[in-house]
């Protein structure tokens, strides 16, 4: 994809913590990161509007029940990556780390 330079106007904060946890040269590629994903939540909103246009609004209960649903997916998901970490002797999420002479390693 071509790319081209803008400059714009961040409060300096958020700018700078972003470009200290990225690193050099990361900061284009997370801003351009970053307006992907709005693009993609800007379409989402407009089919959302389109449906509740066509459908009328979504209920708490619609809103539930998918939530309900995601969190199963995601259930779903995790029982597998999981086996395999306990496979393959690595970590377990919200397990401490431990250093190579025992300590617990902070992140």
């Amino acid at each position: 994809m071509a790319t081209k330079k803008y400059t714009v106007t961040l409060p300096e904060e958020l700018a700078e913590a972003v470009r200290a946890e990225v690193g050099p040269g990361g900061f284009s590629r997370y801003v351009a990161h970053a307006m992907e994903r709005q693009r993609e939540q800007d379409r989402l909103g407009e089919v959302v509007a389109w449906c509740e246009e066509e459908d009328g609004e979504v209920t708490e209960a619609e809103l539930a029940e998918a939530e309900a649903e995601r969190r199963e997916i995601e259930r779903r998901h995790a029982e597998p990556a999981h086996a395999r970490r306990v496979a393959a002797g690595g970590p377990l999420p919200n397990s401490p780390r431990v250093g190579d002479r025992g300590h617990r390693v902070t992140q």
